[in-house]
């Protein structure tokens, strides 16, 4: 069974994230490609897709929503899982998902969507992020757990089974 593992990333950490939801894929035996947003002209060759992003202000990463635009249809018509990661806190759950990623998530038949912590790192923002961060409550450090990562791709392996 082929799986595509596509994840916006403005900074790498989202990517990271993907990067050990494919691990755990491949671990269980499954074929995975991990394909930038950007670069993935057709989701046909693959019988399932996780979708991921990094989410700043509320906002998906524009590749990732031109992917479900130019996709959509044919992501309606396989399994998709869907991560998003960016709560800067340790208890990234109790965080609700930002309508944004609710309206991307209904838009490919995605039922639940999963969280994970992000990564702030102050001196890797462009000064327009680092205006941003500076309006909004945020602890600067990494709050992502990869292991958590790792144990949500062993489940959707689970379920693909």
């Amino acid at each position: 069974m082929q799986v595509l593992v596509s994840v916006s990333s403005r900074h790498g950490g989202t990517r990271e994230l993907g990067g050990r939801v494919a691990d755990a894929l491949r671990d269980r035996g499954y074929d995975v490609d991990q394909v930038e947003p950007d670069e993935v002209e057709h989701v046909h060759p693959y019988d399932a897709v996780v979708l991921g992003t990094s989410v700043y202000v509320g906002r998906v990463g524009l590749d990732l929503k031109d992917l479900v635009e130019r996709q959509g249809a044919s992501l309606r018509d396989r399994k998709v899982w869907m991560f998003w990661s960016g709560p800067a806190t340790d208890d990234p759950e109790h965080v609700a998902a930002p309508e944004d990623v609710e309206s991307v998530a209904h838009a490919v038949g995605v039922a639940r969507v999963q969280v994970f912590g992000g990564r702030v790192e102050r001196e890797a923002l462009s000064i327009t992020e680092r205006s941003l961060v500076a309006l909004v409550p945020v602890e600067p450090g990494d709050h992502r757990d990869l292991a958590a990562a790792y144990a949500w791709g062993s489940q959707i392996a689970a379920a693909l089974s």
